[in-house]
């Protein structure tokens, strides 16, 4: 495999972006080696500034479960930037995606389109501060909720603890406003409410984690967790930017009994364009300025590109099948991996929900991040590269989720499976 563009682009970047990227995983520090850098992505494949082709499972991170470059979403945009890329005003368009997610969510009785997750996490939870009069909340170990100051949070020296800035720039004193509790273990939820009576705003979960790999809610978590948020009056915040539309057409928290009252959404919902939404209960919505006092704005939200992305997608997506389609070549992979973890005496697990899928080394169950911090990053890293290759284009972290689309063929799939019996092999 040639390299040879890409490091030279990824020197040039060292000398003008921090870490030459714009995003750190995109680093690669994870797996021990140089970014690729991507030249062009179609369907089920990326290609590098070297010519190289990929598998591609990174999927943008999430955006792109239609694959690359669908022709309709694609020709929708393009339409779309004839008449003009952003007008600074309210759009049909914005109109029409709040309509759309509004049917296919009951929770979301209104929407507020944004440009981020990040953006749709700090909203929401300055909005359950404001409906509460509460300024503390509740965070889960190793679930990620954008880099807003509230959230980039994790445990302190254990779970349940108030939580310690995970970056400089962080002040000590604002992180201590959020209690880190352990993901599957609601008696470290009901502790944060009993230490901290009447303080606690908002919890803010994701329905399935997928920021320290994939890991689903064990049974009845999020019902339960609903029911113990409400009986201490403060709010529940589900994070869908990665699970909303990509395990059904509509939220994820749905699937496993969770009653939210906000969601924040993002990714899918643009297409593959910068977006974010937050949404809830009209009259939680409602305290959002012009209509209240809490106020929040942005030059770029409801981008009419974004927009338009997004109505293609969904309306792509509520076609169908595609969830079924989706469901199936997750259990392809899903059975191919563990049987080459078996057939190679390798210890490790595989953790599914639909079409998002982490194949974790060196542990045989993750339920939380405790568990997943046990996982032989080191191994992992071999594995990516021994992946890498053979054509295959994996998220670059062992806690990263690998992202299948409707673009992956069985041909694609069960190429996967053999470039893993072989990458294990070694």
């Amino acid at each position: 495999m040639k390299s040879d563009n890409s490091n030279s682009l990824f020197q040039r970047a060292l000398a003008r972006t921090p870490g030459g990227v714009n995003s750190p995983v995109r680093a690669w520090k994870a797996v021990g080696a140089a970014p690729l850098f991507i030249s062009t992505a179609q369907g089920a494949y990326v290609e590098d500034e070297d010519g190289n082709r990929f598998v591609d499972y990174v999927g943008a991170f999430g955006p792109a479960i239609l694959g690359h470059a669908e022709p309709r979403v694609a020709r929708a945009v393009a339409a779309q930037a004839a008449h003009g890329f952003s007008y600074g005003a309210p759009t049909r368009l914005e109109v029409e995606l709040a309509e759309l997610i509004a049917a296919a969510i009951p929770a979301a009785q209104k929407v507020r389109l944004q440009t981020s997750g990040t953006e749709a996490g700090m909203t929401a939870l300055r909005i359950a501060r404001a409906a509460t009069g509460r300024s503390m909340i509740v965070k889960f170990d190793g679930c990620y909720h954008g880099h807003s100051d509230a959230l980039l949070v994790r445990a302190g020296s254990g779970a349940m603890t108030l939580g310690v800035p995970d970056s400089p720039g962080v002040p000590a004193e604002l992180a201590q406003l959020t209690l880190v509790a352990r993901y599957n273990d609601l008696s470290s939820v009901e502790q944060c409410f009993v230490q901290h009576p009447g303080r606690i705003a908002a919890v803010i979960v994701e329905p399935v984690a997928a920021n320290m790999g994939v890991v689903k809610p064990q049974a009845n978590f999020l019902s339960q967790l609903s029911t113990l948020t409400h009986r201490y009056g403060a709010l529940l915040i589900c994070d869908e930017v990665i699970t909303g539309f990509r395990l059904r057409f509509g939220a994820a928290s749905e699937l496993f009994g969770a009653e939210p009252d906000l969601i924040m959404l993002g990714k899918i919902i643009g297409g593959g364009n910068p977006i974010g939404a937050v949404a809830g209960r009209a009259e939680l919505m409602d305290l959002l300025a012009p209509a209240g006092a809490v106020y929040q704005a942005g030059t770029l939200s409801g981008s009419p590109l974004s927009v338009r992305a997004g109505i293609e997608t969904l309306k792509v997506l509520a076609q169908g099948g595609a969830y079924e389609r989706l469901e199936a070549a997750g259990a392809y992979l899903e059975s191919g991996f563990a049987s080459a973890l078996a057939q190679h005496g390798i210890a490790g697990c595989i953790n599914r929900a639909g079409s998002l899928l982490t194949l974790f080394l060196g542990v045989t169950e993750v339920r939380n991040a405790d568990d997943a911090q046990r996982a032989d990053r080191a191994r992992f890293a071999r594995f990516f590269r021994a992946m890498l290759e053979r054509g295959i284009y994996l998220p670059p972290s062992q806690f990263e989720a690998l992202f299948i689309s409707l673009a992956h063929s069985e041909e694609d799939l069960k190429k996967t499976v053999d470039a893993a019996h072989q990458s294990l092999a070694e």
